[in-house]
């Protein structure tokens, strides 16, 4: 059995919120800061990836 890849989204700005996308089935809402030098960061709870727009994405 395989485990699906999380998700990664493309951010617009360096301050993203995260609530899991699937409303009730979700998670509480969190505010993640993308760090300028890494231009990513992960949500703690379903490790969506949210990228910098304009930085390449890294595996």
């Amino acid at each position: 059995m395989s485990i699906d890849a999380p998700e990664t989204r493309t951010a617009e700005t360096s301050r993203v919120s995260c609530d899991g996308g699937e409303g009730a089935l979700g998670h509480p809402r969190v505010w993640l800061q993308i760090p300028e030098d890494t231009g990513w960061v992960e949500c703690p709870y379903c490790d969506c990836k949210y990228i910098l727009k304009g930085h390449a994405p890294q595996s």
